[in-house]
Formats: C-alpha cells, structure tokens, sequence
C-alpha cells in the first residue's frame, strides 16, 4: 500500500480521477504474468485487490505485493525492459494504465508531469535506501515489502499527505467499481 501512498499524495484529485478514468480495470488470472522480464510492456499497474509474485530470473521469488503497489514504473521512467517478470498468486485485479496515456497526460499537463515524476522519486529513493539498509544489517535485499512494513515507518514529511492519499485511493476504488462494476 505504501506505494500508492506516494503516488496519490503527490498528486490531485484531479490527477486521481484522471487515473480512475484513463486506466482499464483489468482482471488477472491465477498464475497469469502481467509483465515479463525483458520484455517490452505498454503499461504501469496498480495493483486494486489480491496478490502478485515478483520473480528474477537466476534469483526466484523476491517479492510478494499486495494492494496499492504500483508495477512498471521503472520501465517507465527509463524505457528499459522490466527487470522482473510479476504473477498473479491467485485472481488479482490491477488498474492497467497505458504508457502511451500517461505520456500524453505529461505532456499536456506539465504540473501533473513533475507531481508523477516526484512521487515515483520519492518511493524508488525509499527502496533503495530500505535495500541499503537491510544489506547493511546482514539482512538479505529483497524487494519484497511485507518483511520490513511493520517496523519502517514513513517519513515526518510524508505523514500530512498520507491521510489525503489514503481518501483518494478509496475514491479512485470507488470510481472504478461504479464505472466498470
């Protein structure tokens, strides 16, 4: 949930409705992959319910993620191919945002542009630093959030926008059900 979190906060209620409207409400079979590594894919997801399974070629299983977190974003941010393949682990739906969409978005709208970027900075800043963390205390790097999200906490700077970014995934939730039943 925590990557949502960053998303949202950064952005509007606009941009959230935006999102909600622009985005397919796609639905993922168990054992289905989303992305795959090294190979191209047009879209960034947030993950709406279930759970999905990240796996490195040559590492195995190295995450497990559950609602709110955002996948393809990197691919976005540099155009590489995604560096992990993700699997449903049982029916999953993701909010499926074309890239295309999203450039147009950047491109028409340059607030909405450096709110997105910032936000996607905030949290790979935030992985990293985790994976820095967990490697410096002889724990083993994983991407995988569920090991660390009991005892990491939020930044100061981040509480205040936390609640607003909550209220407006509960809203974009809201739109997609009624929009897409």
């Amino acid at each position: 949930m925590r990557k949502v979190l960053y998303v949202l906060g950064q952005l509007d209620d606009l941009d959230a409705q935006w999102l909600a409207r622009v985005g397919r409400k796609r639905r993922v079979a168990d054992g289905e992959a989303i992305l795959r590594q090294d190979e191209p894919s047009g879209s960034v997801f947030l993950l709406i319910e279930g759970e999905l399974v990240v796996e490195v070629a040559g590492v195995g299983r190295v995450a497990v993620l559950q609602s709110g977190e955002i996948l393809g974003e990197m691919s976005f941010v540099d155009n590489a191919l995604p560096s992990a393949t993700v699997i449903a682990l049982g029916p999953a739906t993701v909010l499926d945002v074309q890239k295309d969409a999203l450039n147009d978005k950047i491109e028409a709208d340059a607030q909405f542009g450096v709110r997105f970027y910032r936000a996607i900075a905030m949290f790979l800043s935030d992985r990293l630093r985790s994976s820095q963390q967990r490697k410096a205390s002889g724990g083993k790097v994983s991407l995988d959030n569920s090991a660390h999200s009991q005892t990491d906490e939020l930044e100061a700077s981040l509480l205040d926008s936390v609640s607003i970014a909550g209220d407006r995934f509960d809203r974009l939730l809201r739109t997609l059900a009624a929009a897409r039943g």
